[in-house]
């Protein structure tokens, strides 16, 4: 008996003290292909592998019991597995699945810097609001991207009119004409046309916005000093798609949109058309519109072809007509008099082209031709002041693209015509401009952990500005990217640019063109600039969280900067300093995401050798969004965004302030329908003090830096005959 005794004992002892291995196969949950580079983790054991690029993970040496085993990979959701070993049979291979992430974290394919990789490997920084942010933010403002702009880090919308909603926006506190707004690549709202761009755009036919903070001038030439926006359109999918969307606010808005995209064999089309209304509203009865009443029309048809394996194209055209009219309430009702005569009013058509080329020549190396027509005819009357423009404008490229297993290159040819006309006897304001350009950009990477991408551009103008440039400038730029392991990376880079001088700018457009003397370019210096920026990245699963730090800092020197002073534009005697920070942060947990934003922006002006804060640039801004979503079933978030204290162009300063907005959206097969409410907390600059000065037959505004228009509650339906 004690014999057996022993022996059970025994038996037991060397059971417990088994070792077991374990075979895992990870893969994607929806293509079904296998993974590299997933960590498995056994917390109890402190004991994990990462699978090869068949998706196999082994881990040795397992005792025997029960045992939770943690996989985690950027851009997939963390899961988790408990096994009990010994397993049923000790050859077995557990699959498991992981599911991408969607939204912000998910790996996205960027397209502005020409080579079609994913975010993740470029050394340049660049953000992406993926598919999913869109349609949120469509839902609250379909006609117009001053919201979607205006809610990410960095940037900040500025007012410039008081009555015609009219708006820019800045990145990095730097003003608007050192941003370029581009669709699908392609400058499209520049000039004359710049100061409607914001408010003319929809979001609902975009597919991703992608941007770039910092120069990016050399793929992109002059105007990117503080980065660009790339508006990536919708093209057609495997299947079809035809949907509407009915909208109406608070403040007499109504939006009504339609889309439809169709891929067959060879030829594909999309067809997008939006109409846009709303009445005059004062809600703080100023007197004056805080919203203008506004009549827009856009249809955007395009084509799609693809005669081969080899080649592509899409050829797209872009019609828009709007009449803006906005001032006294009493004037915009039809009944002037002596005291009510103040209106802005400003009607516009669009007729632009859209080509597309792209002809591959090999497997890893391709030729893409592109070219945009714009013609923009504008029309801003006020009391006894009318100033009608007609802008031509053009933009062809050509370029090559060859990627490699180490190093990826583009090179390029691009030539930029720019003409504005003025009519009816409107003030001299007129300019013609040719740009031409040869750029060439590589990317290097060596090593996993290190890529490098470097560019330079060379520009000539015609006509040329004064010395010392004559017209030419040579723009180097170079980034790096630092993979310190699956959780950190850093980016640090930095470049010249430059921004030939004209008179489309903030300044310009809050005046009206009113009084403006014409600008001599060829006695006028084009400003200068020098920029730099680094980041450091974290990804990684906190419990079971997913987390996403980026930590930005940035600086950027412009010399020479243009500014107006008695009409007239010159060369400031000095530079701009901009410099600061910005941190995201997002944290996502099943259905709930939790994102936070802060930015610092400090912009001082160095004009004969004084510093002083340049106005309308608030220094601190917080956001923060809190989103709970059941994918294609259910949304409800809520946001809060903080504007810090500005300075203001008579001396004072303008007070800080929060607003709130709360989004509940519900999703069908075939419909939608959304009610949306956006500064509940009804902050408004009218409610703080007079918004002008002067008669009210002739006021003079203060300067914008809080909303107008008060609380705004939306509500819709978006209905899906085809998906």
């Amino acid at each position: 008996m004690r014999k057996l005794l022993l022996w059970v004992v025994l038996l037991l002892s060397f059971s417990a003290r088994a070792q077991h291995t374990l075979h895992l196969v990870v893969k994607d949950d929806q293509s079904k292909l296998p993974l590299t580079g997933v960590t498995a983790y056994i917390a109890d054991l402190k004991k994990g592998g990462v699978s090869d690029t068949s998706g196999h993970i082994i881990i040795k040496n397992i005792p025997s019991g029960k045992y939770e085993i943690k996989l985690s990979m950027v851009g997939y959701l963390p899961a988790d597995k408990t096994l009990a070993f010994p397993l049923k049979s000790l050859d077995e291979t557990v699959e498991v699945y992981l599911e991408p992430m969607a939204g912000e974290l998910a790996e996205v394919v960027i397209q502005t810097n020409r080579t079609g990789r994913n975010r993740s490997e470029i050394p340049t920084r660049i953000e992406a609001l993926p598919p999913e942010e869109l349609d949120e933010k469509g839902t609250m403002r379909p006609g117009d991207i001053k919201m979607l702009l205006g809610e990410i880090t960095g940037v900040h919308i500025q007012a410039t009119s008081a009555v015609s909603g009219l708006a820019s926006f800045r990145i990095e506190g730097l003003d608007s004409r050192y941003t370029q707004l581009l669709q699908d690549g392609l400058p499209t709202y520049d000039g004359f046309s710049g100061g409607l761009g914001l408010v003319q755009v929809s979001p609902l036919n975009l597919k991703q916005v992608e941007i770039i903070k910092g120069s990016a001038s050399t793929l992109y030439g002059g105007g990117a000093i503080a980065g660009l926006v790339n508006l990536i359109s919708k093209t057609p999918g495997k299947k079809p798609e035809l949907n509407f969307l009915l909208n109406q606010n608070t403040a007499k808005g109504t939006d009504a949109s339609g889309f439809y995209s169709q891929q067959w064999h060879e030829v594909g089309t999309t067809i997008f058309g939006v109409y846009n209304y709303n009445g005059a509203y004062d809600p703080g009865s100023t007197g004056f519109s805080a919203i203008p009443k506004t009549n827009r029309f856009l249809l955007n048809p395009r084509i799609f072809w693809k005669p081969g394996s080899k080649d592509s194209l899409w050829f797209g055209v872009n019609i828009l007509h709007e009449d803006r009219k906005g001032g006294d309430m009493q004037v915009l009702r039809g009944h002037p008099d002596n005291l009510h005569q103040y209106f802005e009013h400003n009607i516009s058509d669009r007729l632009s082209s859209q080509f597309s080329y792209t002809h591959k020549l090999d497997s890893n190396s391709q030729f893409n031709f592109k070219n945009t027509v714009g013609y923009f005819n504008r029309k801003l009357s006020q009391p006894q002041f009318n100033f009608r423009g007609v802008q031509v404008s053009s933009y062809t490229e050509a370029n090559y693209v060859r990627n490699g297993k180490v190093a990826n290159w583009v090179a390029g040819a691009d030539v930029w015509t720019d003409h504005l006309t003025p009519k009816d006897g409107s003030a001299n304001l007129g300019y013609s401009r040719n740009t031409y350009g040869l750029f060439a950009q590589n990317t290097f990477k060596p090593a996993k952990w290190f890529a490098v991408e470097s560019g330079l551009r060379l520009d000539g103008n015609s006509p040329s500005p004064a010395t010392p440039s004559n017209g030419l400038f040579l723009l180097p730029r170079v980034n790096g990217l630092f993979r310190l392991n699956e959780h950190w990376t850093s980016r640090i880079g930095g470049g010249l640019g430059y921004k030939m001088p004209d008179i489309f700018n903030d300044d310009a457009e809050e005046q009206g063109y009113r009084y403006l003397q014409p600008l001599n370019i060829g006695a006028t210096k084009a400003e200068r600039s020098s920029g730099a920026n680094w980041d450091v990245n974290y990804k990684g699963v906190v419990g079971d969280a997913f987390l996403q730090v980026n930590q930005l800092f940035f600086l950027t020197r412009v010399n020479d900067p243009l500014i107006l002073q008695h009409n007239a534009f010159i060369n400031a005697p000095g530079y701009l300093l901009s410099k600061g920070t910005e941190t995201n942060m997002k944290l996502l947990m099943d259905e709930l995401g939790i994102y936070l934003g802060y930015t610092y922006t400090d912009v001082q002006r160095h004009f004969n050798g004084l510093a002083s804060a340049q106005t309308l640039t608030p220094k601190h801004q917080l956001n923060a969004d809190m989103t709970y979503e059941i994918e294609n079933s259910f949304r409800a978030g809520i946001e809060g965004f903080y504007t810090g204290a500005q300075l203001l162009g008579d001396g004072t300063t303008g007070r800080s302030y929060w607003t709130f907005g709360l989004l509940v959206q519900k999703m069908w097969k075939h419909f939608d329908i959304f009610i949306n409410g956006e500064n509940l907390t009804d902050q408004r600059q009218s409610r703080w003090g007079t918004i002008y000065t002067g008669p009210m037959s002739s006021p003079i505004f203060k300067d914008i830096y809080a909303p107008l228009d008060g609380a705004v509650i939306n509500a819709g339906i978006r209905i899906k005959l085809l998906n």
